[in-house]
């Protein structure tokens, strides 16, 4: 019996063993556990923080690629406002040069109203000195007039006196 005994002890204290064993490892194991439950909060944790900058930076996606449509359609609209511009360039320039020209016609028809009125001066003073020169030629003429009268009542009067001798 005692080798029975102590087959038992030796069965009970392998068995104390193995239970000491697969404590350990049962311990060791639930620290692994604690661990990886620590890392998997962690991670979760990490997730939902990326998850997090993930929707934000899909709004900043979003907000960005409206600005793209925005600024693609305000440079759509410069360039329809450039080729305008260039059109009212090009009109502002026409009118520039018909500015010009209209400038340059009325130069020269202030030049031609210039000597017009040089030249209307002289005219005018010509008349004048042909209106004095007339002046005395009638004066002259009324004064021949009446010398011509004043002889002719002689001459009348001589012939009388003579028709009455």
């Amino acid at each position: 019996m005692t080798s029975q005994m102590e087959r038992i002890k030796e069965k009970m204290n392998a068995l104390r063993l193995e239970a000491d064993t697969s404590a350990a490892k049962v311990e060791e194991l639930q620290a692994r556990i604690k661990v990886l439950e620590q890392e998997n909060l962690s991670k979760e944790q990490e997730i939902t923080s990326l998850q997090h900058k993930n929707s934000l930076l899909e709004a900043e996606v979003d907000k960005l690629e409206n600005g793209i449509k925005e600024l693609k359609k305000a440079a759509d609209e410069g360039q329809q406002h450039g080729t305008q511009n260039e059109a009212l360039t090009r009109r502002l320039q026409l009118l520039e040069e018909e500015a010009e020209e209209a400038d340059k016609t009325l130069r020269i028809a202030h030049e031609k109203l210039r000597q017009t009125d040089v030249k209307a001066g002289h005219f005018e003073r010509k008349v004048q000195a042909l209106e004095a020169e007339r002046d005395q030629w009638e004066a002259k003429y009324e004064e021949m007039a009446k010398k011509y009268a004043a002889v002719q009542k002689e001459l009348d009067e001589f012939q009388q006196e003579i028709g009455n001798i």
